[in-house]
């Protein structure tokens, strides 16, 4: 066990969550579509704004969540927005936050307080919706994760996100 407040639960941090863009996404009206991102997180859930007939969207919007550690699951639905019916489901990614939490202890262990290091190197799998290898780093304080992720249950779609976890006495 670390320290007692580790050994307690208590240590807090922020956890954000960077919806960057969508490329190549299913068209759900008669030649597009109206993309927005629902992004859930254990109990929580965040919402990016809808983009009006586009196919590969840009939202660069951040969501923000305290958590306790940076474990679990963040699961990313993407949806068409319809004035008169339901939305239309575009697929859906998520991302294990595993190796974040992996590197937050390497980084704690490392003593790492500056700079900019490479800490981990996550590879595509079964177990995993990521197109590409992604790089765990750390840098100006964040544990960070880079991600291109491919959206499941649709015939076509990629979303880029980016993960940043810093603890509330990693400064």
């Amino acid at each position: 066990m670390e320290d007692g407040a580790q050994a307690r639960g208590t240590r807090l941090g922020v956890l954000k969550v960077v919806v960057a863009s969508g490329t190549s996404l299913a068209i759900r009206d008669f030649t597009s579509s109206d993309p927005y991102v629902v992004v859930r997180l254990a109990d929580k859930t965040a919402k990016t704004k809808v983009i009006k007939s586009c196919l590969n969207p840009v939202w660069n919007e951040e969501m923000v969540f305290s958590i306790k550690e940076p474990v679990g699951i963040i699961k990313f639905e993407v949806f068409d927005r319809d004035r008169f019916k339901s939305d239309d489901k575009m697929g859906h990614a998520f991302l294990d936050l595993q190796p974040v939490a992996g590197a937050a202890k390497l980084r704690r262990a490392l003593r790492l307080t500056t700079g900019e290091t490479k800490l981990r190197k996550v590879a595509p799998s079964a177990d995993n919706c990521l197109l590409s290898d992604s790089f765990v780093t750390y840098a100006d304080g964040e544990i960070v994760l880079d991600s291109r992720l491919r959206l499941r249950d649709v015939e076509s779609g990629e979303l880029f996100v980016t993960v940043k976890w810093t603890e509330a006495d990693a400064k």
